[in-house]
């Protein structure tokens, strides 16, 4: 575990450890939930399809493409939960493919009208 308190900003890093040095890292969903073994009942949203929900997320240039790196305010679930869980998404791709996922950034899914 690690502790924080409230309103503190943390700071994360993913590391791809592999003999392939073209290889890019890029963090797609990330969510956070008061249980470690149920991420769909009570969840909160940090990042979505490579966007940030949470205001306070934001992400940070890393040092290799194979690291991501990003950060954000420290918040509980109402005050009946002591221990906050992460859960991330982070996608794999190869370095410099421009017309990948990784390279995209922040994908919006726009709904269409079931009108016509």
């Amino acid at each position: 575990p690690y502790y924080v308190d409230m309103d503190q900003n943390l700071y994360l890093q993913a590391s791809l450890h592999s003999s392939d040095q073209n290889l890019k890292l890029f963090v797609d969903t990330c969510v956070a939930s008061p249980n470690s073994s149920d991420f769909r009942t009570l969840v909160y949203e940090l990042t979505k399809s490579g966007c940030a929900v949470d205001s306070t997320y934001s992400p940070y240039p890393p040092p290799r493409s194979d690291v991501a790196r990003f950060g954000f305010n420290a918040f509980s679930f109402v005050n009946r939960f002591p221990r906050v869980f992460l859960r991330c998404e982070l996608l794999v791709c190869r370095y410099q493919d421009y017309s990948s996922r990784c390279y995209q950034g922040c994908a919006r899914r726009f709904k269409r009208s079931a009108d016509s």
